[in-house]
């Protein structure tokens, strides 16, 4: 089934702009009150994790058990559940996986969403939900002042994708799945079309991760810089 959602129309540039603005809002509204700060990510966290349990039980309701279908091995899977743990755990080496996958990953998913459903129907509203509120909740942790990422966590980030992308690929390999894209690119228009053909465009996306993941870096370096030289 085609999704009629209409890629940057009003709809989808309002997706983009409530992401970094309820997140704005939210570390406004706790700054200065850590326990509040506290209490809001886990009152975010509980929200992603029932969006996500209630997902799990729409898709078994519609389509039945699926195996090897269906599991949660795409990346995105991979960010939203650090996040959520994130988000109730508040651990820093947590954190850190899903500052740099989540909102490398989760904010390329809102800007060039892999939809399938027409535009007002659960399965989109489900998807916007969990990648928005994902990228959303991570800029909230990270601008409330809760967490911060630290030296040498974008490598260890780096690191845990690549291991999560050995186990999707392992299992892509015995049971003949596509998670994460690994063995062709999606039917619908994403950034993957633009990296080449199998196998290039998967060196091409782990330099573009990289570069994403330095970009993400790029503040929190700046500001260590700044506090060594003052």
């Amino acid at each position: 089934m085609a999704s009629d959602f209409v890629l940057f129309g009003p709809a989808h540039l309002a997706i983009m702009a409530a992401v970094p603005a309820s997140a704005a809002v939210l570390a406004r509204l706790v700054r200065g009150r850590e326990r509040l700060a506290r209490q809001v990510g886990r009152a975010l966290g509980c929200a992603l994790l029932i969006n996500e349990l209630i997902w799990y039980g729409y898709k078994v309701r519609v389509e039945g058990v699926r195996f090897p279908e269906g599991l949660p091995l795409q990346f995105c899977d991979f960010a939203l559940w650090s996040t959520i743990l994130a988000l109730l755990t508040l651990k820093p080496s947590i954190y850190e996986i899903a500052y740099f996958a989540g909102l490398a990953g989760s904010s390329m998913a809102v800007i060039t969403p892999d939809l399938w459903a027409p535009a007002l129907s659960y399965p989109t509203f489900y998807f916007f939900l969990a990648h928005a509120g994902l990228a959303s909740s991570v800029l909230y942790l990270t601008w409330s002042g809760l967490l911060r990422p630290r030296p040498g966590s974008l490598w260890r980030a780096l690191i845990a994708a690549n291991l999560f992308a050995a186990v999707a690929g392992a299992f892509n390999t015995i049971f003949h799945t596509n998670y994460m894209f690994l063995c062709r690119k999606p039917a619908s228009f994403s950034l993957l079309d633009y990296l080449g053909p199998w196998p290039v465009y998967l060196f091409a996306g782990q330099a573009l991760a990289l570069v994403l993941f330095l970009l993400l870096g790029l503040p929190f370096r700046r500001r260590r810089e700044g506090v060594g030289g003052s």
